[in-house]
């Protein structure tokens, strides 16, 4: 729920458990306590979805039996498939830009283990007109950071289980040619095409694609979007990383962006998600300030962690049982 900061100073000493997502003029006031924290100052609230750097959204934990907050870096952010509860929920917080994120996003669907143990997140961002540092913040240690994971692992009750979805409104087409890359990376230049080999800005180009159109790869039925950041000097820049030998192709054009977004949210209403977050791309291209996206408020996202990292996709998760 959208808050003041004195409500959630409040909450805070009050010893609850919180999840909280806000500008980082706010963050930086909070007391220390049960809570880890990202940057962000687009939300979207009961009354939908805004633009704020005087309200958080803050998710009070109270279906957790256990919980325990640890930071990570570059070198051992997968120990947190070591650390988790059995039956269990973890969430991960990372800052966009650094290397922790991006030593997730490339190596996360090799990490086997990760699969067996829900994981849920985002990466936190800062405003667009005025960029600044994306940080977060572990609230036992007071502290906030550049280049860390912040992570609060749940035990859940016996019975109680976490289920974690997405509503993605891209899809491919079977008879568009099929894209791979010879690296698993953030940025490429050259792919084959058909098999074919290609410069990829020069293939983006020759067809005059839409950069609001993201990659998109079935994984088993799923489709999973990598959406394009930057094309500069024939490199072509992602917000999550590509990876080797993985079919791609373009997503199918959608006209009308926010129709079919309110679409396919529609279709998940009756869903009661404990936690969501939304893309920065969804919040701009399907002009969503302002919308209501009810059940789904919750953090506007520079990236999606459902499991892996993913974007330009709404991800939920629900405590079943």
């Amino acid at each position: 729920m959208i808050k003041t900061l004195e409500e959630t100073i409040s909450l805070i000493e009050g010893g609850k458990t919180l999840h909280i997502a806000a500008d980082d003029s706010l963050l930086n006031k909070l007391p220390k306590g049960n809570w880890i924290g990202g940057t962000t100052p687009y939300l979207i609230g009961d009354e939908g979805g805004l633009l704020t750097k005087d309200r958080l959204f803050v998710n009070e934990i109270d279906f957790a039996e256990e919980v325990k907050i640890a930071t990570y870096g570059k070198y051992n952010v997968f120990q947190i498939v070591e650390e988790c509860y059995d039956n269990g929920l973890t969430m991960i917080i990372m800052p966009f830009g650094s290397k922790v994120a991006a030593k997730y996003a490339k190596e996360a669907p090799e990490v086997e283990e990760l699969i067996m143990h829900p994981t849920v997140g985002w990466i936190s961002g800062y405003d667009l007109a005025n960029p600044g540092e994306a940080r977060v913040y572990a609230g036992p240690e007071g502290k906030s950071y550049t280049d860390r994971a912040v992570v609060m692992y749940f035990r859940l009750p016996e019975g109680k289980s976490a289920m974690i979805n997405l509503v993605n409104i891209f899809e491919d087409d079977k008879n568009d040619p099929v894209i791979r890359f010879h690296d698993s990376d953030l940025s490429v230049r050259s792919c084959t095409v058909d098999g074919k080999e290609t410069l990829f800005s020069d293939y983006i180009d020759s067809l005059g694609i839409d950069s609001k159109m993201p990659l998109v790869a079935d994984h088993n039925g799923s489709y999973i979007n990598t959406s394009i950041k930057s094309v500069e000097n024939g490199t072509v820049s992602f917000y999550a990383p590509v990876f080797k030998d993985i079919e791609y192709r373009f997503a199918k054009k959608v006209e009308d962006y926010e129709g079919e977004f309110r679409k396919k949210t529609e279709e998940e209403k009756d869903r009661k998600p404990f936690f969501s977050c939304n893309c920065i791309l969804n919040y701009n291209y399907g002009n969503l300030s302002g919308k209501k996206m009810d059940p789904f408020t919750g953090p506007v996202t520079f990236g999606e962690v459902a499991y892996q990292l993913i974007n330009q996709t709404l991800v939920y998760c629900e405590i079943l049982g």
